[in-house]
């Protein structure tokens, strides 16, 4: 990250000596130019998804819309915004893909030859830095060569803080401990009337998000399930283990769930663990060895984090609002199986679960089949083919899978650490955790 004077100065300068410094530095380093996307084009659709690729959401959503033999996909990503290195197609370096104007022309020639359809992340300038990184410009450009423009919202960058607060209680937008609240504000004021101006295919990737783009049509996260399956039982020890393991405790609402836990531990009612810095190997093993994964107490939402437990067979328990039930149901026509609960109920639910196993036990046994059914990649494709490809649906390929992480192309490392610039709360897990 630059030094906040550093960075200030830096902003004062002209784009063009700016772009002029950057590539100078990567001339003086010798840094070979990165690959820009290519595609089959024997295939009816291509999409070109980039560049945030938060939670491999990017990557994962491309894999998916491959299923269908008719189409091909393949995202971007800003290099320094994957610094847990989730698998993408081409992984760019942020000063690359801002200031230099070869690579921005080579990307816009590969994209106007090759590809059909551009879905944008998150408002991100899908061209970088090209015409001073405007997007609106960039759209035009873009369709004025015969494509069509599409964009995805993944969290923070669409959900208004003063919106959330009206909605929710218990909102981690009541002050500044967790991001500048009246900055971001303003980013996603700014957003919103970007995606109106656009005015093309809009999707969110959680349910409550609907709230904050009522037009947008539900992408739903993807994971791949088989890592997580298990046959451990649930809820059949004398003390059921609760599992807490937060991403981000701010938004999980770690402080104020955790004396409530911590007393229901003492009392012999729970079993309550919880642990940091476990790799992503290490998660499916953990969720098989509980009964009951917190996820989250302040959003409102669900992600990849849910959907994982939900995987695994355990009972989930959070903080879903109504707004976001109700698009999971209107969109998928199924209940989500997860537990409701919020931080003044917490407790009364863990108590209510104790007593009524069975009852719960038939509530995590629906988890499994709801992400098969709705985040295992086959909703979320045929969403894509109608709303965004304009394709009848098709049956997916019965060779296909979900790809894993160690099968990913990424043909260009991350180089340096240099955050995109007018980023507020940009978060790599964005729509992990609903974030």
């Amino acid at each position: 990250m630059m030094h906040p004077a550093l960075e200030k100065a830096w902003n004062l300068v002209p784009k063009i000596v700016q772009d002029g410094i950057a590539m100078t530095v990567d001339r003086a380093r010798r840094a070979p130019m990165p690959l820009v996307p290519s595609a089959d084009t024997s295939r009816e659709a291509r999409v070109f998804i980039s560049p945030a690729n938060y939670a491999g959401q990017g990557y994962r959503w491309g894999r998916a819309a491959m299923r269908d033999r008719r189409v091909d996909a393949k995202n971007l990503v800003y290099a320094e915004i994957n610094p847990f290195g989730y698998p993408a197609d081409y992984s760019v370096p942020w000063r690359t893909v801002t200031h230099d104007r070869v690579w921005q022309r080579r990307l816009l020639d590969a994209l106007s030859r090759e590809f059909t359809h551009v879905l944008i992340e998150a408002e991100f300038p899908p061209l970088g830095g090209m015409w001073n990184g405007d997007v609106r410009r960039q759209v035009r450009e873009l369709r004025a060569r015969g494509l069509v423009v599409g964009a995805v919202c993944h969290g923070n960058d669409i959900r208004l803080p003063s919106r959330h607060r009206q909605h929710e209680a218990w909102s981690p937008f009541v002050n500044d401990d967790w991001v500048p609240v009246d900055r971001l504000e303003r980013v996603v004021a700014d957003n919103r009337q970007l995606l109106d101006d656009i005015d093309g295919p809009t999707f969110v990737s959680t349910p409550g998000l609907m709230l904050d783009v009522p037009y947008a049509h539900l992408l739903p996260v993807v994971i791949d399930p088989e890592p997580w399956r298990t046959a451990a039982p649930v809820l059949e020890r004398e003390r059921p283990r609760v599992l807490h393991i937060p991403s981000n405790p701010l938004v999980k609402g770690t402080a104020e769930i955790e004396p409530v836990l911590r007393r229901l531990h003492d009392e012999g009612v729970i079993e309550y663990v919880t642990v940091t810095g476990l790799t992503q190997d290490e998660m499916p093993g953990m969720f098989a060895s509980g009964d009951i994964v917190l996820d989250q107490f302040r959003l409102g939402d669900y992600g990849v984090a849910a959907c994982e437990a939900m995987a695994a067979g355990r009972l989930v328990i959070s903080h879903i609002s109504d707004t976001a039930r109700a698009a999971v149901r209107e969109g998928t026509g199924r209940d989500l199986p997860i537990v409701e609960a919020n931080l003044d109920t917490l407790e009364s639910v863990l108590r209510e679960v104790v007593q009524d196993r069975g009852r719960y036990h038939d509530i995590a046994a629906q988890g499994p089949s709801f992400v098969d059914r709705v985040h295992d990649g086959a909703a979320s494709r045929a969403v894509l083919e109608r709303e965004l490809l304009g394709l009848e649906p098709a049956a997916a390929d019965p060779a296909s899978s979900l790809p894993r992480a160690e099968d990913a192309e990424n043909p260009e490392g991350a180089e340096g650490a240099v955050a995109p610039q007018g980023t507020a709360a940009a978060e790599s897990a964005e729509a992990g955790d609903g974030a």
